[in-house]
């Protein structure tokens, strides 16, 4: 019987600490995709020398875990990976470090000691803002309107075993619809360290703003993570065969928060916080105005 290969040299160094972080990609790194990102934080991290713990094996790769990226083409207020290191850190220290070994475009927002469970199942749902240049807000309300009443809405996509279809509208949660200006970027933070919710406090606090440009409707919606996921190109398109809503411009949408679901009315609380109730949960912005919800 072949005797078993064994790395040479002395055995992995267990992590000490996990730690989280959360990170947007902005301008036009939202057309960067998951592996560019793994990339530019493997040169980070050694640009920066965080003492990274390793796997065993022939092949020692450095421990990150990644979790529920946004789409290539999307950008993102609320990214979020877990590193293991070998020496304790001080998460605000490394925050620094890595935002300013990353490129420009990606911001290193904040840094947490991982705590019980897996990162990944506390990133629940998601808050969305989708940009719809061209569009008035009751236009759109009307289409919403429509999309919210049924019961099912069924899309297509294809996938690497081949083509699937599934329920859109079930893992819509909540939505709204306000007027905004075309070819603004309000939902990107002004630099530093950011919750989710004051990203969507930003956000509101700029749509409230008065016009002075181009129509552009700005849908906010709370989506439930599912398996398969269901994207917000998948809503567009179901926005699309049920209520024929039909964009004369490209969309542009941006993940402003992700994390665990609250209820009544559906929220997304920060998984980076200890006291969910505590912190500023993101949940879609209301008008009150007549006519728009």
């Amino acid at each position: 019987m072949a005797r078993q290969r064994v790395p040479e040299g002395p055995p992995a160094v267990p992590a000490v600490q996990k730690l989280r972080i959360r990170y947007a990609k902005r301008g036009r790194l939202r057309f960067s995709s998951t592996r560019d990102f793994q990339r530019a934080l493997e040169r980070a991290v050694r640009r920066a020398g965080v003492p990274m713990a390793y796997s065993a094996g022939f092949h020692p790769h450095p421990k990150i875990s990644y979790a529920n990226a946004a789409p290539t083409g999307t950008a993102s207020e609320a990214e979020y990976v877990e590193i293991g290191v070998v020496e304790r850190l001080d998460p605000e220290g490394l925050r620094v470090a890595l935002d300013s070994a990353l490129p420009e475009g990606y911001a290193v927002l904040h840094v947490a000691e991982a705590g019980a469970g897996a990162l990944a199942d506390s990133l629940e749902g998601s808050l969305w803002r989708i940009d719809l240049p061209g569009l008035g807000a009751e236009e759109v309300q009307a289409h919403l309107e429509r999309f919210l009443g049924m019961e099912e809405v069924l899309v297509t996509r294809t996938f690497k075993k081949g083509p699937r279809t599934f329920d859109v509208r079930e893992a819509v949660l909540d939505a709204t619809v306000r007027d905004g200006v075309a070819d603004v970027d309000p939902e990107a933070s002004p630099g530093g360290e950011a919750s989710p919710g004051e990203v969507a406090g930003n956000t509101q606090r700029a749509a409230a703003r008065p016009a002075s440009g181009p129509p552009c409707a700005i849908l906010h919606m709370v989506v439930r993570h599912t398996t398969p996921a269901v994207r917000p190109d998948d809503i567009l398109t179901a926005l699309h065969t049920a209520t024929a809503l039909t964009p004369p411009s490209p969309p542009r949408v941006t993940r402003l928060a992700q994390g665990p679901l609250l209820d009544a009315p559906a929220r997304v609380a920060d998984p980076l916080a200890t006291d969910q109730e505590a912190v500023g949960a993101s949940s879609v912005p209301r008008d009150t105005r007549a006519g728009l919800a």
